[in-house]
């Protein structure tokens, strides 16, 4: 929305103030006008404009209003349509019907497993896919064993599968199943990436996903709304990449939780949905429920292509709706960007850290693996080789990609000049593969540069858009690809969408009819352990603080993924490894800690700064610190989808009320949190008595009257269970 279009609605409205004539309803202070079009009186509006980090910032606060039939987001609108509890104002909690749901093999097994331990025989969602993606190096009977498993229960479940190789998660789903207006819910944090089809895409924790298929709603905050409106068309060189590392660094990937970012304006109309797919991928860094752009004729032109133009449906924001917060992003003024080592918000221009040596170039991931992005690179690359110091890699999306690029000659041009074609799966993304050598420099085209995330200690990964990348992997160097034209009179090259896409789906299994399923036999291999349920909490917590660690804690940082993600399906095997960063040698082990004390019925307790919990959704990372007896995590703020994990897992998240505190807690301290429960159950604060030191620390619950349902009944299945026993 521009300024001078909403001064002209503060006009109206407030001459509808002056009127004094009585409010119909009260609406939060963020969004009027989210139910049906509604008649209300403005009592107050109050606005401003400030500059971040180069970009144009609205805020703006509306209380109440009357004799008005009042503009929507896009995002209220398909809540409106899918709400089946709670009530949509911002900050409530709300549980919205879901429509599709995907689960992915690292997260898969165990929500599939909690699944079957429903009691429901088929899911009840519209549909649900299964996809085989992450784990795909055999070492050891593992992985294939949870392949298996995962072809066989989604057979006999009623959810299609993706079978290995077909592609990641997030790219065939964009391809051949999502659906503009529709709810979909992914056990992989970057799940959002469908919204750049109009869809509201949420990930979540693969026992919330489990509910989902059950037919269950899905639970959460209603979100206020941050509008992103998009002007001008990106320059040559500049990239859907470089639109969303700039929003990291205007928003950064803390302090946005509970937020949906909605993007409007003329400027969408100049990005196709693959280019609007690699932007709100990436908005799952910024730490917001979700992103998602109108569905329009981009849209409709998309799903002509796939060959499923049925499901098309326009949808748009109203004029004018009522977004809390704007942001104005010129893409005429863009350039090329990079995320530095080691966080997806540590943004610099390209240009200010060109020259910088190069060992290790990287294309694909969910995030920049489309047709459109690897049909720029080879383009880019036409009779060209790459530097001979640089080890170049690409990794197609999807098969669809993969095949296409094979018909057209692509990929010969890519071998040609010296890549090397990985697997159509997410592979180097998650540490699986391809790890840096040591005090080098790796640019990824990827949505994470976590520390470590390579499998390398000490990495030093940039994330960058695949026009930055291959231009430095022709180059050697960090290079801006806007001065290929004068270096090596390389003109861009514009990528068009084919004239069609080709379409495949024989390694899509469909699952078998009603009348088949006694014919199923679901395997389980012996890598495949069904999850410990947790145990209650007691009256009174007698704890002790296992570690200490600071702000932005990673799920990377609590369940190490890469090679030790093939004991996923294992929670006492992979639970040796819960905080291994943190371990050192001649030590005992986190693990090893948390375990003697569980012996010995003392609760054990995390203490972390800002932002924990940040990343996948890996339910992992609740999941096994709940087996190794961890109660509490008391932290300065917590994510949302670790937070939704910890309170299915029983664990009790615990924000200080003063963030100083923090420094008041010790590695080793004793703490005692009496009234535990009374606390859960009544109050939003609790007392945590740090015996130690001898002080009084207070704690903040965040909870809404479910979340602490399900902690006082020993986690989210033990509490859908007694739901169900008592219908």
């Amino acid at each position: 929305m521009s300024a001078p279009s909403f001064n002209l609605l503060f006009v109206i409205l407030s001459a509808f103030r002056r009127q004094k004539q009585s409010p119909m309803r009260q609406f939060f202070p963020f969004f009027p006008g989210f139910l049906q079009p509604s008649q209300i009186t403005a009592e107050s509006c109050i606005w401003s404009h400030f500059v971040i980090k180069g970009a144009i910032v609205t805020e703006y606060r509306w209380n109440q209003f009357k004799d008005r039939k009042m503009p929507n987001t896009l995002t209220y609108k398909i809540l409106q349509k899918h709400l089946v509890e709670g009530e949509l104002k911002a900050g409530q909690p709300i549980g919205i019907r879901i429509d599709q749901t995907l689960t992915q093999d690292a997260t898969g097994t165990t929500a599939f497993l909690l699944f079957e331990s429903m009691g429901i025989a088929r899911v009840q969602t519209e549909l649900s896919v299964s996809y085989v993606d992450h784990n795909m190096a055999q070492f050891g009977p593992e992985n294939h064993n949870d392949h298996l498993y995962l072809q066989t229960v989604a057979a006999k479940s009623g959810v299609y599968h993706s079978r290995p190789g077909n592609g990641i998660c997030h790219q065939v789903h964009l391809e051949r199943f999502a659906r503009p207006g529709a709810t979909l819910l992914g056990s992989d944090s970057h799940t959002p990436t469908c919204g750049g089809m109009g869809m509201l895409a949420i990930g979540a924790g693969g026992l919330d996903v489990a509910a989902a298929m059950g037919g269950g709603p899905f639970y959460l905050t209603c979100p206020k709304v941050i509008g992103v409106e998009l002007t001008g068309r990106l320059p040559d060189w500049v990239s859907a990449k470089d639109v969303i590392l700039k929003l990291l660094n205007i928003l950064t990937t803390k302090g946005n939780v509970g937020c949906v970012v909605e993007y409007f304006g003329r400027g969408v109309q100049t990005l196709s949905v693959p280019q609007r797919a690699t932007i709100t991928n990436m908005g799952a860094e910024l730490g917001v429920t979700t992103s998602i752009f109108p569905s329009d004729e981009r849209t409709l032109e998309f799903l002509e292509l796939q060959e499923r133009d049925d499901v098309y449906v326009p949808l748009s924001a109203d004029p004018e709706a009522p977004y809390d917060r704007v942001i104005q992003i010129d893409l005429s003024a863009l350039e090329p960007m990079a995320a530095c080592p080691s966080s997806p918000d540590n943004i610099a221009p390209v240009s200010e850290i060109a020259g910088r040596k190069v060992h290790q170039v990287i294309i694909g991931s969910c995030t920049n693996s489309s047709y459109m992005d690897v049909m720029m690179v080879a383009k880019t690359l036409q009779g060209r080789k790459t530097d001979p110091m640089v080890e170049f890699a690409i990794a197609p999306g999807s098969r669809q990609v993969l095949e296409m690029i094979a018909d057209n000659g692509a990929l010969t041009t890519l071998i040609a000049a010296g890549a090397r074609i990985l697997e159509s799966a997410c592979g180097p993304c998650i540490g699986q593969g391809f790890s840096p050598a040591d005090g080098t420099v790796t640019l990824r085209t990827f949505n994470r540069n976590f520390a470590g995330r390579t499998g390398t200690p000490g990495d030093q990964c940039y994330l960058v858009s695949p026009e930055t990348a291959v231009a430095s992997a022709i180059m050697g160097e960090i290079t801006d690809p806007r001065n290929l034209k004068k270096m090596m009179g390389i003109a861009y090259p514009r990528i068009k969408m084919p004239k069609a896409f080709l379409i495949d789906d024989s390694m899509i299994e469909k699952p078998v009819s009603l009348d088949e399923i006694s014919r199923v036999e679901v395997v389980r291999g012996p890598t495949i352990v069904v999850p410990e349920s947790p145990r209650p909490l007691p009256e009174h917590l007698t704890g002790q603080v296992l570690l200490k660690c600071g702000d932005k804690i990673t799920t990377d940082h609590i369940m190490p993924a890469g090679a030790f993600l093939k004991y996923r399906s294992n929670v006492p095997q992979y639970s040796k490894y819960v905080f291994n960063c943190f371990n050192e040698e001649g030590k005992p082990t986190f693990a090893e800690r948390a375990m003697a004390l569980k012996k010995q019925g003392i609760g054990g307790i995390v203490a972390a700064g800002e932002s924990y919990g940040q990343g996948s959704s890996r339910e992992h990372a609740a999941l096994c610190p709940m087996y190794l007896g961890v109660r509490v995590i008391l932290a300065k703020s917590i994510e949302r989808i670790h937070k939704a994990n910890l309170i299915n897992f029983c664990i009790v998240p615990v924000e200080f009320s003063n963030p100083d505190d923090y420094e008041a807690i010790h590695p080793d301290d004793i703490v005692e949190i009496p009234d535990l429960l009374a606390a859960i159950k009544l109050r939003d604060t609790l007392v945590v008595l740090n015996k130690t030191a001898g002080i009084e620390i207070k704690g903040k619950l965040t909870l809404s009257h479910r979340d602490r349902d399900i902690l006082l009944a020993g986690g989210l299945l033990s509490y859908t269970h007694k739901k169900a026993v008592a219908r």
